[in-house]
Parts: C-alpha cells; sequence; structure tokens
C-alpha cells in the first residue's frame, strides 16, 4: 500500500469513528489544566473523537503466551489478597506488606470486612497496563481492578480495521477479539445468585456526563443487558430491583461503572446522587453480584503495587512470571529521602490519581513544578510513589499533521475476565500511542490515541 492509499483509509476509518459516535469526555485540556466548572457546578466537560491510527501494533504468538499466563498469576494473586485483607489479613499478620500501608489505602472500606461477594469472584474485570522496556521486556505500569475502561475502543478499532483494511485481518493470522461482550456476559452470569437461566443483569452508569458514557452504551447494548441509571433501581428487602414498563423487575447482577464512593448513600458518600440506597445491604445479604467488587481498590492502590511480587510468591509459593517497574513508596523514610533529593529523575505519581493527573514527570519538569511536587510529598507523603522513567517501546504510527509514518511510544492494557469458572485473557487490548512527537505520555485524556492490537496465531504446523 502506497502511503496515498494508506492516507486514504485511514482519513476513511476517521469518517467511519466519526460517524459511529466513538467519543470520550476530558475534564482538563492536554496540560492537565481543569476546564472549569458549569453554573450548577458540575465540572466542564469536552467531548472528544478518540484519535486512530491505522497502523497496528503487532504482538507474536509466543510473546502472548507469556503475557497470558502472566497476567493470570498476577490476577490470581491480587484476588488472594483482596479476599485476605477483607477476611483473615494473614499477609498483614507475617508482616510481608506493611499493615498501615493496606489498611491507611483510601480505598480500604472497613464496611466490607468478613463480607464474601456471591459467587466468590472479587475481580471480574481487570486492565492491567504494560510497557516494553529497551531490552523488550513487558513488564507491569498498574492493575486497574475498580472499573477499568477502554476496551469498548479495543472493539470498534477492530471493526474500523475489518471495514477499511480486510484482506490484511485475513492475511495475517490475527486472533478475534469480537467475542468479548459474550464473554462479559457469561462471567457477569457465573457469579449470579440466581439460578442458571433465570438471571437478570444490567449495568449501571453514572449518566451520560461520565466521561466512558460511551462505553457503558456499547457494552451494554453487546452484551444485551440494560443500561441503567441510579434511579432505576430501587431496594426493597435487600433485594434490588429495576423499573421497568411491566413492572418492577428482580435484578441479579451489576456490572456496575459507577465509582463506590457514590455507589450507596447509606454507605459511602451521602450526598450522592449516583448511588442506589440500600444496595450494599442486598449485595452483604447475598441477593445481588457486583461486578467488579467493591473494595478492589486496596490491591490496585500505586503504593501497593511494589508488594504484588511479594504476594505472588506469599499465596501461590511462584516467582512472578512478569516483571514490573522499580518503585518508591513516599510513605517511607528512606524512598522519600531518595525521592526528594532525586526528583528531576523521576517520575511521581499521586496514589489515588489516574489518566495521567497528578503526575510530575521529572526530566521534562520545571524547577517550579518540582518544588510544588516537593511541598506535596512532604505534606501528605502516602499520597506518593515514584519511578524511574521507562523508555517506552515505539511503534509505527501514522503522523495526523503530514503523510508519513512515524515511531511513536506505545503501551498496552490487556484484559482479563475472571467468572466463577477462572480466567480469560483477551487475545488483544488496547494499545495507547503517544502522538505527539517526543512523548512519552499515552493517555487519551492528556492527547494520546489508540492502535488495533493484533495478537498472532501460532504458526501452522508444515506440511509433511
Amino acid at each position: 500500500m502506497s502511503l496515498r492509499d494508506f492516507a486514504r483509509a485511514q482519513q476513511l476509518a476517521e469518517i467511519a469513528l466519526l460517524n459511529q459516535g466513538v467519543t470520550f469526555s476530558v475534564y482538563a485540556d492536554g496540560r492537565g489544566k481543569s476546564l472549569g466548572q458549569l453554573a450548577d457546578g458540575k465540572s466542564r466537560q469536552l467531548e472528544k473523537i478518540f484519535p486512530f491510527c491505522l497502523v497496528p501494533r503487532l504482538i507474536s504468538a509466543a510473546d502472548w503466551h507469556h503475557l497470558e499466563r502472566g497476567l493470570i498469576q498476577r490476577v490470581h494473586a491480587l484476588s488472594l489478597f483482596v479476599d485476605d485483607v477483607y477476611g483473615e489479613q494473614r499477609i498483614l499478620a507475617e508482616g510481608v506488606i506493611p499493615r498501615e500501608l493496606v489498611l491507611g489505602a483510601a480505598h480500604y472500606i472497613p464496611f466490607l470486612k468478613g463480607l464474601k461477594p456471591p459467587g466468590g469472584v472479587r475481580i471480574h474485570i481487570a486492565g492491567v497496563d504494560l510497557i516494553r522496556d529497551p531490552q523488550g521486556r513487558f513488564r507491569v505500569l498498574e492493575d486497574n481492578l475498580r472499573t477499568p475502561s477502554g476496551v469498548s475502543y479495543v472493539l470498534e478499532n477492530r471493526l474500523i480495521t475489518k471495514r477499511v483494511v480486510p484482506q490484511l485481518l485475513d492475511q495475517s493470522r490475527v486472533r478475534r477479539v469480537d467475542d468479548y461482550p459474550n464473554r462479559l456476559a457469561d462471567t457477569l452470569r457465573s457469579v449470579s445468585p440466581s439460578f442458571p437461566g433465570t438471571t437478570s443483569a444490567v449495568l449501571l452508569t453514572p449518566g451520560p456526563y461520565n466521561s466512558a458514557y460511551f462505553e457503558h452504551s456499547f457494552l451494554a447494548r453487546s452484551m444485551g443487558v440494560e443500561l441503567v441509571q441510579a434511579a432505576d433501581l430501587f431496594v426493597d428487602q435487600d433485594q434490588v430491583f429495576v423499573q421497568t414498563t411491566r413492572g418492577p423487575r428482580r435484578v441479579h447482577v451489576i456490572y456496575r461503572r459507577t465509582d463506590e464512593a457514590f455507589l450507596d448513600p447509606e454507605v459511602f458518600r451521602p450526598d450522592s446522587m449516583l448511588g442506589v440506597p440500600g444496595l450494599m445491604r442486598a449485595y452483604a445479604a447475598g441477593n445481588v453480584a457486583l461486578a467488579n467488587a467493591p473494595g478492589n481498590g486496596v490491591a490496585d492502590d500505586k503504593a501497593i503495587y511494589p508488594f504484588v511480587p511479594e504476594m505472588i510468591r506469599y499465596y501461590l509459593a511462584e516467582e512472578p512470571i512478569l516483571e514490573q517497574v522499580p518503585t518508591y513508596v513516599c510513605a517511607r523514610d528512606e524512598d522519600r529521602r531518595y525521592v526528594l533529593d532525586h526528583l528531576p529523575e523521576l517520575v511521581v505519581k499521586a496514589v489515588d490519581e489516574a489518566g495521567g493527573y497528578g503526575m510530575l514527570m521529572g526530566p521534562e519538569s520545571t524547577a517550579a513544578e518540582r518544588d510544588e511536587f516537593r511541598a506535596r510529598i512532604e505534606q501528605s507523603p502516602r499520597r506518593y510513589i515514584a519511578q524511574p522513567r521507562i523508555e517506552l517501546s515505539a511503534a509505527p504510527t501514522w503522523d495526523p499533521t503530514g503523510t508519513e509514518i512515524m515511531a511513536r511510544r506505545v503501551d498496552l492494557r490487556p484484559y482479563v475476565l475472571t467468572g466463577r469458572d477462572g480466567p480469560w485473557v483477551l487475545p488483544g487490548g488496547l494499545t495507547r500511542v503517544a502522538l505527539r512527537p517526543g512523548s512519552y505520555v499515552v493517555n487519551s485524556s492528556q492527547g494520546g490515541g489508540s492502535k488495533d492490537t493484533w495478537v498472532l496465531k501460532d504458526a501452522p504446523e508444515p506440511r509433511p
């Protein structure tokens, strides 16, 4: 394909995304500055088309097999950790992870201690962020165990690719991703407290003002379940019902995309207009399954991340298959001193922020920015970690301002579904790409885009 033909194909892909309304919302500009507030006090947001590059990212079958094993191992250990933290707390009693670090996490919820989730699963959907270092090794950068987003773009990117260059997919022996909605629906139904065949599942969204509302509606439609808001649900005698034109109908499984702080005003924020009063009572009674289970945030806290390899050794008696990035926890005196002395070399992250917000990119920072973060760290050391900046791998990417293909840095978010019968890893994932030359920032909220991720099938056996 010539560059002129490719430019035409890229343009067709962008028009298709525009026509299909594949969007996301941001609450800050590309430099992280807030867009302000509306007269009613709500944050001002800007709806954008998700930039897409038609040049795919390729992952070999051998690399994927390695990743798949590592992801299953990691999510299994994290799941056992969450179970333990809300159960016996053996790992804390034995001093493998500092007790104060875990119980001081913003997303640790004492209310959940002793509660078992219906179906026995807590991490139904995991999105694990990976980077590839200069030695070619995949490293875990972050675990997302609450409401990981982005999978709708994986599916939409593949649809667009199929439409624009269908022959390339067939020739390249690429594994399918379009089974994800069915797999997700099966995962949700597998943990239902109801009998098989009688389960009613819904997807709970905060509403159209949420940045991921496109994804919420896309997944509900793809799975064939209702998209509901809090006002559509109510709790009676510790059971959840949805209002329908035919009257109330019992709900057994909720794929909740509402942050748990707003999920139930009886337990969390009393001023929440996005929650369902009594929902946690129904959950505690075992009458409704919530995916992901509330309380998972204690395991994807960035200050807990450095201890995941120890979790794997402790719970599974195995060595970690996937490596991760060295991390300094500012709550520890020695780590904090090192971070404060080496701010220009490090990437500092707030443990309770996401989407590229609350970060200091030390090598690109100004003295004033470093001074600001120094003060923040000294005031609230538990809120910050720091990591060396790892050189991200790059992939060929269409330059939207020109007419050529250039190298741009990428990361990868694969998705792991876990139901009552065990885990399944989507053979693909969201490849995010830094569209600006020289940039390390791949977050869509900060100006990044995405690519289709092609996981290749094993080579066929040679004919005798």
